[in-house]
């Protein structure tokens, strides 16, 4: 097994779909459901596949994130040059953080305009993608 993607709902389609492609998501195709509601789906340019869909529901009004999601982690390659280009963008990235100490990933927090919310992780040199067993040798 393993994850396909994340979905979120979100109140203003138009307004996410601003801020996800400012961030540098790409859709990929929509889906119009019965209801009015529609879903869009979306990665970043050298993912394979999907990795994020937007699910927008008119009817049942706006989105509370107070649900249980907390966030969700995003790696970039260069976080400065990142934030630079979300800052031109318009989006308001957070300062740089150093959770692991100053020999650890930096990282940064964003939240849509939704209230969702995300890391994005810069690795230190030489550690590989993605967090494994071996983070918590």
């Amino acid at each position: 097994m393993k994850t396909l993607f994340v979905s979120y709902r979100v109140t203003d389609l138009d307004r996410s779909l601003g801020f996800y492609t400012a961030l540098g998501y790409a859709e990929l195709g929509r889906v119009e459901v019965d209801d009015g509601a529609r879903l869009v789906i979306l990665k970043f340019p050298d993912e394979p596949a999907a990795s994020l869909e937007l699910v927008h529901r008119p009817g049942d009004g706006p989105v509370d994130v107070g649900n249980g999601v907390d966030h969700l982690a995003i790696q970039v390659e260069q976080l400065a040059t990142t934030l630079e280009t979300l800052t031109e963008a318009g989006l308001e990235p957070g300062p740089v953080q150093y959770p692991g100490g100053p020999h650890g990933p930096r990282t940064s927090w964003l939240t849509d305009p939704d209230g969702y919310r995300f890391e994005l992780v810069e690795w230190p040199p030489g550690h590989p993608d993605g967090i494994t067993a071996a983070d918590f040798a």
